[in-house]
């Protein structure tokens, strides 16, 4: 009997590759603080504004604080910290998702603009591409944030503008690459229309690299809002974010250091989660890096 009528072996299924343990443990911290956020109101124990000064200063549970009423220890008014921190997370994560959602949209629809029409139009949002990766976001932040005061809705649009050129670049790119080959070319052969088009064909193609780099700039958002709240530019009172409560515990930091540490921890827990997971959606998604 020859080799080529002896049946072979099947081939093993390909096993999918498992969630790495620190993926998982991102995953399960950004759906926590997710949780959180959304449940705000049912499990915050008091007030952001409810002060108590016969318990001021007040330390935690495990430093020496002996109320589980106030678990995580009251700050320099009797607050509770827990209740500011479980509203901080609210309010903070509001501002990242806003402005990242803002960023992506508007800088793929420039993108697009550029990939479209070229001539003089790529041209302009190639210029404001340039200017805005040029200029300290900072201090643009500032100057507009003193001229025009401070409001959430003004704020979480000023953060908008950070990183759209990013999603810009990269929308553009990919829309030129995508309108050089056969599939778009074909529908607008068929009598499609460039809305059609664009967010039909080209936006599913394209979503996946999208999608990694909203989620790689959503820690920088948040930090800048920290940065900016801690200055004292951003949340403003009786508002509070990771960041405001940041920058109002600076000044207890030997006497009450939990009023920092808290919401920093939280800052940094919630930025290294997102970074693990954007960096995994990246080698899942990018088909060069396959």
């Amino acid at each position: 009997m020859s080799d080529e009528t002896l049946p072979r072996a099947a081939a093993p299924p390909r096993r999918r590759a498992a969630v790495p343990v620190g993926v998982m443990m991102a995953m399960a911290w950004l759906a926590l603080i997710l949780a959180v956020a959304l449940l705000a109101d049912a499990i915050r124990p008091f007030g952001i504004t409810a002060m108590d000064l016969r318990a001021r200063l007040q330390p935690p549970i495990g430093f020496g604080g002996t109320s589980w009423a106030h678990a995580l220890g009251t700050d320099e008014l009797g607050r509770d910290v827990l209740s500011r921190l479980i509203e901080s997370i609210r309010i903070s994560l509001l501002i990242a998702f806003g402005a990242t959602i803002i960023a992506a949209v508007f800088g793929t629809t420039m993108g697009f603009l550029a990939a479209h029409f070229r001539g003089w139009v790529e041209q302009v949002v190639l210029m404001l591409i340039d200017f805005q990766a040029s200029m300290p976001f900072l201090i643009l932040a500032l100057s507009v944030l003193a001229f025009l005061g401070n409001s959430l809705p003004l704020f979480v649009c000023l953060m908008g503008l950070y990183g759209w050129e990013r999603h810009a670049r990269i929308a553009r790119g990919l829309a030129i690459a995508a309108n050089a080959q056969g599939y778009a070319a074909a529908v607008r052969h068929l009598g499609a229309g460039p809305l059609r088009i664009y967010l039909g064909h080209v936006l599913p193609n394209i979503a996946s690299t999208l999608i990694v780099a909203a989620t790689l700039s959503f820690p920088e958002v948040v930090l800048l809002e920290s940065g900016l709240s801690f200055l004292g530019l951003g949340v403003q009172p009786p508002m509070t974010s990771l960041g405001n409560m940041v920058g109002y515990g600076r000044e207890y930091i030997t006497r009450a250091p939990w009023i920092m540490l808290c919401p920093s921890a939280v800052i940094v827990l919630t930025t290294l989660s997102v970074s693990i997971l954007g960096d995994w959606l990246r080698d899942r998604l990018d088909p060069t890096l396959t």
